[in-house]
């Protein structure tokens, strides 16, 4: 058994299938998910895991070159702004209608629990050499 890390086994199993340039969805309980991607849905209940303990326990775990998320959440969502902004100096912003265009190229898709909107970010993976 793990003792530290990501613990849920098909979330860790499927982050140990990603490789470089790989995309990977976090995205609020209100995405639409597209057909294709594999899906991890950790939502429980309305804001339960958040947003923030989702993306923060990914990126401890991966690397991450950079990330795409709606621009619509610096009006809509700022806490999800400033968050987003601290942790992915290379943010790039596009309409939300394009993210889920994007979405549809997403390797992975982890569904969190969130219930504030525009809470999504299509990470793109790196290489740890």
């Amino acid at each position: 058994m793990k003792k530290a890390g990501i613990l849920n086994r098909q979330l860790s199993g499927a982050l140990a299938e990603l490789g470089h340039g790989d995309g990977l969805l976090v995205c609020d309980a209100g995405m639409p998910i597209p057909d294709g991607p594999r899906v991890v849905d950790l939502a429980f209940r309305a804001g339960v895991p958040s947003f923030a303990e989702v993306l923060d326990g990914l990126l401890a775990e991966l690397v991450v070159e950079g990330g795409t998320a709606a621009a619509e959440v610096r009006d809509a969502n700022p806490a999800a702004a400033e968050l987003l902004d601290a942790r992915l100096p290379a943010l790039r912003l596009v309409s939300h209608e394009e993210l889920k265009v994007l979405s549809a190229g997403a390797r992975l898709v982890v569904r969190t629990g969130e219930a504030r909107p525009y809470a999504n970010v299509l990470l793109r993976c790196g290489v740890f050499f």
